[in-house]
């Protein structure tokens, strides 16, 4: 199996499974000495845990993260980090009559027809639990932004048809983390909350939409050609499980507008060069124009709900029906919100040292 790593000088590799002894990444690329330590990792990672409130899964997992390499004297050393999180609360029994019986909305069908084999408990590598990898290495790439005082922050802005009114940046950072549903709007996460657990008691779930903002990144990042900033972007977003859509500033909405009111002017503002609007999202041409970077990305309902649904049996080849049991999120939105983050800090590192603002080997070269 391809296709677990992400990213070409800054690059993360993940691995592990919902029910396997451990997950986690191994974060390659990144220059010696860079102050990080197993806190910074952990701040991360509690924040996509599960069974923080009662809109997420129950299973009790702490998610502690075990740095095995890469670290010296609080410091990176120019070697692949690796870091590990070890499984502690897995129930695979409410699986065991599901192996031969593909859940609809989840890749237990397209796994066992690609691979032959596929470790069914909880989804197995295909389950939301492997974004501990994406996590981890998004959390050594948020300090390398920290270096350039780039900040990337993920909210949810819509649950089901509930949208969040539109805030300005610093309100987003001082709210989102102030209710379970990472809301920066406060009048609307409540409404947004009541929703969730409201499906959740008729065995339903619903999905929505997470907003990544990349601030204060300098013009030129990414390729012209085949390394866009926002294909890079889109590939690693649409690697996450549950997201079925991704877009660029205002994305879809610029099939609707004339050339005139879609193109951004550009103007000399405190001596920099910026735009007068920013419907490209900060990206042009493939690169990064010095703008925010505006990212949004469609979650699905969370395909394991509790109703009786058709499927297949794979052994008898005859239709049946199941019932899903479980501990799972009845909106993957919140938890994903620091997926999405974290992702989107990967690339934005990765383009940085590709860029050359970044020294590939380590920092403050001249020290």
């Amino acid at each position: 199996m391809s296709g677990n790593k992400i990213g070409k000088m800054f690059n993360v590799t993940t691995f592990g499974s919902s029910h396997g002894k451990a997950l986690g990444a191994i974060v390659d690329g990144c220059p010696a000495g860079l102050e990080i330590s197993d806190k910074n990792i952990q701040i991360e990672l509690d924040k996509r845990r599960p069974g923080t409130s009662n809109i997420t899964t129950s299973r009790g997992e702490k998610d502690e993260v075990n740095v095995l390499s890469g670290l010296f004297n609080g410091k990176t050393d120019g070697t692949p980090i690796t870091a590990v999180v070890y499984n502690r609360d897995m129930d695979s029994s409410a699986y065991e009559n599901l192996k031969n019986n593909p859940r609809p909305g989840h890749g237990d069908y397209t796994w066992k027809a690609r691979y032959g084999a596929y470790d069914y408990r909880g989804g197995g590598r295909g389950s939301g639990r492997t974004t501990i990898g994406h996590v981890i290495g998004g959390a050594v790439a948020k300090k390398l932004l920290d270096t350039m005082n780039i900040k990337v922050l993920s909210h949810v802005i819509q649950v089901g048809n509930i949208k969040a009114t539109k805030m300005e940046l610093n309100e987003i950072e001082a709210n989102v983390g102030l209710n379970s549903v990472r809301c920066a709007d406060l009048e609307a996460a409540p409404r947004m909350e009541a929703l969730i657990l409201h499906l959740k008691e008729t065995g339903e779930s619903v999905g929505g939409i997470v907003e990544t903002i990349v601030s204060n990144a300098p013009a030129g990042l990414g390729e012209p050609v085949f390394n866009k900033l926002d294909s890079d972007i889109a590939q690693i977003l649409m690697g996450i499980g549950s997201v079925k859509g991704v877009e660029i500033g205002i994305g879809f909405k610029a099939a609707e507008l004339k050339g005139s009111q879609m193109n951004d002017g550009f103007c000399i503002d405190d001596e920099a060069i910026k735009t007068r609007t920013n419907n490209a999202g900060g990206i042009l041409g493939g690169m990064s124009t010095g703008m925010p970077i505006t990212v949004r990305m469609a979650v699905k309902p969370t395909p394991s709900i509790s109703q009786i649904q058709k499927t297949v049996d794979l052994k008898t080849m005859k239709d049946t029906e199941i019932k899903i049991d479980g501990r799972h999120d009845p909106c993957i939105c919140p938890r994903i919100t620091p997926v999405a983050e974290a992702s989107v800090s990967i690339i934005i590192a990765d383009h940085l040292i590709r860029a050359g603002y970044i020294n590939p080997c380590k920092l403050n070269p001249k020290k």
